[in-house]
């Protein structure tokens, strides 16, 4: 693959620390949630993290689907539900994710046909196939 573009994030403290873009664009703190035995309070988490993007990569994919199909849309969304659980194989842990989309104007049964469209061509649907269990649903 020849790399269009590069992310570069660094951490420091794990779970319990910061994390910062190289471009300063993201500078956030780190807080694990009281569901997995940490403090909570001010600051994201990995699990929010991977949502925001994932969300965000796969409505794209959703508007090149819908631009390749010519359909008009007013509006589209994705929540992005990220899971975390342990993973009864191995003791650790490991995700689930449920992606819910809308197109504003279009039947239910066609949107979930988009979604599942836009779940082929996403690059972290790709990242993720065989490795984390997704779902794509329509609202």
């Amino acid at each position: 693959m020849e790399a269009l573009y590069v992310a570069e994030a660094t951490s420091r403290g794990g779970r319990e620390g910061h994390v910062t873009t190289s471009d300063g664009t993201l500078d956030l703190n780190i807080t694990s949630p009281k569901g997995l035995g940490g403090k909570g309070g001010d600051g994201t988490n990995p699990e929010q993290l991977f949502a925001a993007g994932y969300a965000a990569c796969f409505e794209s994919a959703l508007q090149l689907v819908l631009n390749k199909e010519r359909i008009k849309a007013e509006r589209t969304e994705i929540t992005s539900h990220v899971s975390i659980g342990k993973d009864p194989e191995d003791g650790g842990f490991k995700l689930e994710v449920e992606l819910v989309g809308h197109v504003e104007g279009v039947e239910r049964d066609k949107v979930q046909e988009l979604l599942e469209k836009a779940h082929g061509v996403c690059p972290y649907s790709k990242a993720t196939r065989g490795n984390i269990e997704v779902t794509v649903k329509a609202k």
